[in-house]
């Protein structure tokens, strides 16, 4: 059986990217890494992705592949440069950044795409990843991730959901949801804006099995 790292860091992704293994991927062995402090360092540190931030991430995913991981997905969107690394190292396997094939399938539609992120490093770290033909239209939805801390999701996917209905208003064809944290919000913002809506979760469990697949023929 195919053994899959998956290294989060916000205890929010643990379980939509687990029920997406569940409905797609059952067969997969999944193991789970937290470190729910990478990304609250990186928003009060002041210092980015720096050397430091990078050697995390390598002993990481270090970690996963000494215990016998066949493929890693990280589950964090604000890391990419810290993750490319990781694969470079790691290219005997695949190691995902989890938003590349969410960012592939968007590359196939037309129209401007709407993306939504609830923590505000992510719109810095995201968009350069996606081709320079595609129209985007960044909107943080304020409040969102505070709220989801604080044990509301009710409120979490309604901010989310009204950012899209928004995004429709500027003349968005379809929607991005940029972090796994937010997959929950899926149906909520299909309902407010009408569009289509991509996540990261699903694109990401579906790509990694392809490549992991192909990886061990």
């Amino acid at each position: 059986m195919t053994r899959i790292a998956l290294i989060h860091a916000l205890s929010h992704s643990v379980a939509p990217v687990n029920a997406a293994f569940e409905r797609d991927w059952p067969e997969a062995v999944r193991m789970n890494l937290l470190d729910d402090s990478l990304s609250a360092d990186l928003a009060r540190g002041g210092k980015g992705l720096d050397a430091a931030m990078h050697e995390r991430f390598q002993r990481l995913a270090q970690y996963a592949v000494d215990t016998g991981a066949e493929g890693i997905l990280f589950t964090c969107s604000a890391f990419g440069p810290c993750i490319e690394a990781v694969a470079q190292r790691h290219a005997g396997i695949p190691v995902l950044k989890p938003n590349e094939a969410m960012v592939a399938e968007a590359a196939q539609g037309q129209g401007k795409l709407g993306l939504i992120a609830t923590f505000a490093a992510t719109l810095v770290s995201m968009p350069p990843e996606f081709p320079p033909g595609i129209a985007l239209e960044p909107m943080l939805a304020e409040g969102a991730l505070d709220a989801l801390n604080a044990g509301d999701a009710q409120r979490h996917d309604a901010l989310i959901a009204a950012q899209a209905a928004a995004l429709r208003e500027r003349g968005c064809t379809r929607i991005a949801l940029a972090q796994f944290s937010m997959a929950r919000a899926r149906a909520a913002c299909e309902a407010a804006s009408g569009l289509p809506v991509l996540t990261t979760v699903d694109s990401a469990v579906r790509a990694l099995r392809l490549r992991t697949d192909q990886a061990l023929r």
